[in-house]
């Protein structure tokens, strides 16, 4: 299921309007500002979704954006996702409220930097949100949740979890990428938005 959307999306989650000061900000790099809506589509309206579905990616979008906290980025993705399956929507945003954290966590290989260790708190699916999200899914949040507070951690074990649950290592990786690029138009969100405060304040 595509959702066409004409505007680039960062300007639309900011309402950026064409002529204003951000608009005029983001114009003085626009392969950034293509590049990142070309991202957002190749990743979450490809034309071929392999063996990691429209449903999918809408929840994992929705619960790394809820991980995350920014509201905007939150809201739209919770509502994507509600598009295509208010149940699924529910049980997604009820998990990443109980699994959000600060982070980073997670342990070194042995040596000097074995100081930095921090445990924290991972991301594994209950028996009721597992019997709503299914084997697949829940595996690709807890991936989620992992690239995000335990990258330390996201190693061949963590590979090997995901490929038992059923996920190519192609869909791994486009897993990861999706988590990364979700991080990255947070923060770009996130920023604006300050600056925008910014320039409005002065």
């Amino acid at each position: 299921m595509n959702h066409p959307i004409e505007a680039d999306l960062i300007d639309r989650l900011l309402g950026i309007t064409p002529g204003s000061r951000l608009d005029q900000i983001r114009a003085a790099r626009p392969l950034a500002r293509e590049n990142s809506q070309k991202s957002y589509l190749a990743l979450l309206q490809p034309t071929g979704f392999g063996g990691f579905p429209a449903r999918e990616r809408w929840a994992v979008a929705a619960f790394v954006a809820s991980l995350h906290g920014e509201p905007a980025t939150a809201a739209f993705y919770a509502a994507e996702l509600c598009a295509c399956d208010p149940a699924l929507a529910d049980i997604v945003v009820r998990a990443a409220d109980r699994v959000a954290t600060q982070g980073p966590y997670g342990r070194y290989p042995a040596g000097p930097l074995s100081a930095e260790d921090a445990p924290g708190p991972t991301y594994r699916a209950g028996d009721d949100d597992r019997a709503g999200l299914g084997p697949h899914l829940a595996a690709g949040l807890a991936h989620a949740h992992l690239l995000i507070f335990h990258p330390r951690d996201a190693g061949p074990d963590a590979l090997h979890a995901r490929l038992e649950a059923g996920w190519s290592t192609t869909d791994i990786v486009t897993l990861s990428q999706l988590v990364a690029f979700l991080s990255f138009q947070i923060r770009v969100v996130a920023g604006l938005r300050e600056l925008a405060a910014t320039l409005q304040a002065a």
